[in-house]
């Protein structure tokens, strides 16, 4: 069984027991969340897509962890012209364990 959940802006495949990570969702560790846009569920031989949403989905997920990513190096200049711009950015996200799909 699977499904296919919207959070962040993104979509994201997951199955009971999965570890995935999400955009920052506001929450303490340890804390229990329900993802509700859920956009499609698999049970064994049945397919359930939503419109855009299934409705009486849901998706439980216990958070793990509320971290940053690597640093990236956002590096702009302009040729000939003694422009140069350093940047760094570290994209924060949420560490989910997948605990139950419920639809």
């Amino acid at each position: 069984m699977y499904a296919v959940v919207e959070t962040g802006g993104k979509q994201y495949r997951v199955q009971e027991g999965d570890v995935v990570f999400v955009e920052k969702i506001d929450t303490e560790e340890g804390e229990k969340i329900d993802l509700s846009k859920v956009l499609l569920v698999s049970k064994e031989d049945d397919l359930l897509v939503g419109k855009p949403y299934v409705e009486g989905a849901k998706v439980e997920a216990t958070v793990l962890e509320q971290g940053k990513a690597k640093k990236i190096i956002v590096f702009k200049y302009k040729a000939k012209k003694n422009y140069r711009k350093k940047q760094g950015h570290r994209q924060p996200y949420t560490k989910l364990k997948i605990e139950k799909i419920v639809g």
